[in-house]
């Protein structure tokens, strides 16, 4: 049987997840995967703030960043990020849910260009992110090399 795209990208993102200890221990969630596309939430806790009491910026990059990592590994090939950067709108607040929507803009060779948008509870937008990705050898669901 022939898997669909959207079966590989949801395989893919399990797989990736699976060994992602730092998504995992910032209390991120995948609740959707589509080829070259995620959409991650995650909640505002206490330990994330910084010296003002807002969502430090480095926690609110990382849900971007992680998941510009699930949707451009969702084709199953093993994908870095090569570049990214962020625009910081608005805090996030101790309580917040955020949730981080991925979206491939181009894709052609081993690169790619995705735009993440980062939004509250109330669909406020916190953050917008673009990140460049550039595609390694091998598959995500293979057992990685030690």
């Amino acid at each position: 049987m022939v898997e669909s795209a959207q079966q590989i990208a949801e395989r893919a993102g399990q797989a990736l997840f699976s060994r992602d200890r730092a998504s995992q221990a910032l209390g991120m969630r995948i609740v959707e995967m589509r080829p070259g596309a995620c959409r991650v939430t995650m909640p505002v806790r206490a330990d994330m703030l910084n010296g003002h009491r807002l969502c430090h910026g480095g926690i609110v990059f990382a849900l971007a960043d992680s998941a510009f990592a699930f949707a451009c590994n969702s084709y199953d090939r093993n994908t870095v990020g090569a570049t990214a950067s962020v625009d910081f709108l608005a805090p996030a607040r101790e309580g917040d849910e955020l949730q981080a929507q991925a979206t491939e803009l181009w894709r052609t060779g081993r690169n790619g260009i995705y735009e993440i948008t980062v939004t509250n509870q109330r669909n406020e937008r916190i953050a917008l992110f673009r990140g460049r990705s550039y595609q390694l050898d091998g598959k995500v669901t293979d057992p990685p090399k030690l």
